[in-house]
């Protein structure tokens, strides 16, 4: 169910034609159907949304063989709420008077590859004109010619498809919604900062800015379900294991206070998922204008540390927000950033729409080199981790899926989308986290962080996106695997840092040069204390999101045939770092006046 307000964009496909009738467009017209028809089987055999609903293609009534088509397609595409733009073709067609002109829609041009009809002929035509008139779209072109009659969808042609249909349902979904900021600024955090023009030129996304008082008036003036938070409670206290409590003895609290903080914290998830999407019990309530939401598609909490200095920490509620269940059974994650850090739950909300999939929130703590970790333990680094490892740890956003206790058919640890989690998994992930007392000398106010370490190795794609001076914002991405370490190495490890919050071991894919030389170089070259980690590698597709937003990318390891960006990136220069630099700044924004 889309919990958001708006329909899910749809994605349009356009066959067009060659419109000389009396012959050729006769000869052509089944063809290009259904060409348009395969396109759209793959669309809706592969892809869904986070929500879980599935993908719906809408196909223009004619096939498009001049000006007068085009429009009505656009007339209907605007109608059904397309959000992503799609043109096949086996043929030559008129390309400016056969193309998709609206400037804020991910547009991509698939051409045959046929010797019968001139389909690249076109598809060199079309996008020389998108270049032109300064609306880069992808180009698709399969690596081998097919037969006419060959009705099938090349698996490059459908990688290519996939990928971009993916990227641009993801514009599609962020436009007009809103990034809730609960409170402000977080010590200092330059991420926690946030900046409303970011969000609305680059991503369509409104700001709403809540004062964290609307938590404490919601709590006090009992603004939220009472009835769930009961069952919530209920549901806490049976699933949610108390650890290990670390403070001094001076610093430990009574069971009393310590209850109170588990009630607290489970009044703010609700309180802060209400304001996030609304919650329509209030209204019954008598609370109408609380019961709105905010329509917020991603948020953050600012925490430290005017609120953590006297009130539970919010680890308890980002936690089970990022988590695909709770109380209420399974569920799409949310999307909610700890310290309110911005531009981290940008990339965690990329990671979200491109992988369905909950996103890991982490603090990229520390490198251990292979000699470092033989000194503190007399242990030495085996298998992928034998070159180093990078400690992935925060107190607060790291999602339950990350304990690794969800399994393919192969029995191989994995994180799902929700609709694939069982209700065995769910309860493995609660019975391998625990719950320690938060230490006060960091959370005066106490609270609860999660505690757990991320179970064997899993295919994971750290990102992040940086704003910079002078530039605006760029995204870096590091594809590699999380490891589980001999139990001896991590218990030491671990207790070096705060052991009352979830540990994940990172090696990224190295390949001996530049920022990528190797593990340390990864860590030293990255651009913020926070990263964002979604299952699987998924860098391509986050390449090929940043192009259509205009968001350079100026670290990443994904191999060069796997990049995919418009067909005018190619006209900036040889290099595809550079080009892709100067192409964002060139066509600016998307959604920039």
């Amino acid at each position: 169910m889309n919990r958001l307000k708006g329909r899910l964009p749809k994605v349009g496909i356009r066959p067009v034609i060659d419109g000389r009738e009396k012959g050729v467009r006769e000869s052509l017209e089944d063809q290009c159907m259904n060409m348009a028809k395969a396109a759209a089987k793959v669309i809706e055999e592969n892809l869904r949304f986070p929500s879980g609903e599935k993908v719906e293609c809408v196909i223009a009534d004619t096939n498009i063989g001049g000006v007068a088509e085009a429009a009505m397609c656009a007339d209907k595409f605007q109608q059904e709420g397309v959000g992503v733009s799609l043109t096949v073709t086996p043929a030559w067609c008129y390309g400016t008077e056969v193309m998709d002109t609206d400037p804020l829609m991910p547009k991509a041009v698939w051409g045959f590859n046929g010797t019968e009809r001139p389909g690249a002929v076109y598809l060199a035509a079309a996008l020389a004109g998108y270049s032109q008139k300064g609306l880069p779209a992808f180009g698709i072109y399969g690596r081998d010619v097919q037969d006419s009659d060959d009705t099938s969808v090349p698996k490059d042609v459908e990688e290519k498809i996939l990928r971009f249909v993916k990227s641009g349902l993801a514009v599609a979904q962020m436009k007009g919604k809103s990034y809730l900021s609960l409170g402000y600024s977080s010590m200092g955090i330059a991420g926690s900062m946030v900046d409303a023009n970011f969000f609305q030129d680059y991503l369509g996304v409104r700001a709403e800015f809540v004062e964290s008082i609307e938590v404490l008036r919601r709590i006090e003036e009992e603004i939220y379900d009472k009835e769930e938070y009961e069952k919530a409670l209920e549901w806490t206290k049976k699933n949610c294991i108390e650890g290990k409590d670390y403070n001094a003895e001076n610093r430990q609290v009574d069971r009393e206070r310590k209850d109170f903080e588990w009630e607290r914290s489970v009044k703010m998830t609700l309180i802060c998922r209400d304001l996030m999407v609304g919650n329509p019990k209030l209204k019954e309530l008598g609370h109408g204008e609380e019961s709105n939401g905010r329509n917020a598609i991603m948020g953050g909490f600012q925490g430290q540390r005017q609120w953590t200095d006297y009130q539970p920490n919010a680890d308890f509620t980002e936690t089970m927000l990022n988590t695909s269940f709770d109380w209420n059974g399974i569920r799409e994650p949310f999307v909610f950033a700890t310290e309110n850090d911005s531009l981290n739950a940008v990339s965690m909300l990329f990671g979200h729409l491109l992988s369905n999939t909950a996103q890991m929130f982490s603090d990229v703590r520390t490198y251990w080199s292979p000699d470092a970790v033989k000194r503190v333990t007399g242990k030495e680094l085996t298998g992928i981790a034998e070159n180093g490892i990078i400690h992935l740890i925060n107190s607060g956003s790291t999602t339950l899926d990350a304990t690794a206790q969800q399994e393919d058919t192969n029995g191989d640890p994995v994180m799902k989308p929700y609709w694939e989690i069982t209700e065995k998994e769910a309860q493995k992930c609660l019975d391998n986290t625990k719950w320690p007392p938060a230490i006060r000398s960091y959370f005066r106010g106490g609270g609860f962080s999660s505690q757990f370490k991320t179970k064997g190795t899993m295919p994971v794609t750290m990102s992040r996106v940086n704003l910079v001076k002078g530039i605006g914002p760029v995204m870096q991405i590091a594809e590699g695997w999380t490891v589980e370490l001999p139990a001896d190495i991590h218990e030491i490890l671990d207790e070096r840092t705060n052991p009352t919050w979830p540990t994940t071991w990172f090696v990224p894919r190295t390949n001996g040069s530049g920022r990528f030389k190797d593990v340390y170089s990864v860590m030293a070259n990255w651009g913020a204390n926070h990263g964002a980690i979604s299952y699987g590698h998924i860098g391509a597709d986050l390449i090929s999101l940043a192009s259509m937003l205009r968001i350079p990318v100026n670290m990443h390891n994904v191999n060069e045939d796997d990049v995919f960006r418009p067909s005018a990136w190619s006209a900036f220069g040889m290099d595809l770092e550079g080009s892709d630099y100067r192409a964002c700044k060139n066509y600016g924004s998307l959604y920039g006046i």
